[in-house]
């Protein structure tokens, strides 16, 4: 737990599994104070239980939310961060897979684009203007992708919402920071999440391996990040599998 006068807070998005669950039920853990969102009640169903399991479920408040409802989402900021802030930390993570734009519908592409990228942008605007007025030096971490950089062939949806992520970080990165303001992306390669397609045991013999990370090599490189003197800001951090070829 960092030194503070009080109990850090932290606003984590996709929180019900993969990324999201591992860095809840290790803040948790660790003494932070999380609120969640996620899309999924039965995931989040399991979350919480979990927590429960391990002790630390008075630690975490949980919302069944659909980030790409904006205006919803802006109008609940507000009375979320009155009622259960102020936040320290901003952990924008939740995120859907997407394939090639050839033959996707415009819906599906602005539900992707929305989820993937305008959240980030929509939660961190709101959630350094909230640290700047409070006087907090505040973290937002950013999770983006490798694929950003490998754009892989098949995945041309998916790769524009990680590429626009790195673009985003890195000059809001910059706006902020003069406020005391913490901004890092994370781009990890290959994690054993739900987002991925292969099964129970195709994931077991990938990590076997080392060509697919845990979920918790993830949470561990954000409580990392967190540890760090207010004079360090760790920019951007690339992780991958050993012997993950990207």
């Amino acid at each position: 737990m960092l030194a503070d006068k009080r109990t850090k807070k932290v606003f984590l998005t996709g929180g019900t599994a993969g990324i999201g669950k591992a860095t809840t039920l290790l803040l948790a853990q660790m003494g932070f104070e999380l609120y969640i969102i996620g899309r999924d009640r039965d995931k989040m169903d399991i979350l919480l239980q979990d927590a429960g399991d391990l002790g630390v479920s008075n630690r975490i408040i949980s919302i069944i939310e659909d980030l790409n409802d904006k205006q919803n989402i802006k109008n609940i900021l507000p009375e979320i961060w009155r009622e259960h802030g102020p936040f320290d930390v901003l952990i924008n993570n939740a995120g859907i897979g997407f394939g090639s734009v050839v033959g996707a519908s415009i819906e599906d592409l602005n539900y992707m684009i929305n989820t993937n990228l305008l959240s980030y942008m929509q939660l961190a605007a709101f959630f350094a203007e909230r640290m700047k007025e409070e006087g907090i030096e505040g973290d937002i971490i950013n999770i983006g992708s490798m694929s950003a950089d490998s754009r892989d062939a098949d995945s041309s949806g998916y790769v524009a919402s990680k590429a626009g992520i790195q673009g985003f970080t890195e000059a809001f990165r910059k706006e902020v920071n003069p406020h005391n303001i913490r901004v890092t992306l994370i781009e990890p390669g290959l994690v054993n999440s739900d987002m991925q397609a292969h099964d129970a045991q195709e994931k077991k013999q990938l990590q076997e391996k080392d060509e697919m990370l845990e979920a918790n090599d993830i949470a561990n490189l954000i409580v990392y990040i967190l540890q760090q003197d207010r004079r360090v800001t760790i920019v951007e951090i690339k992780i991958k599998p050993l012997r993950q070829i990207i």
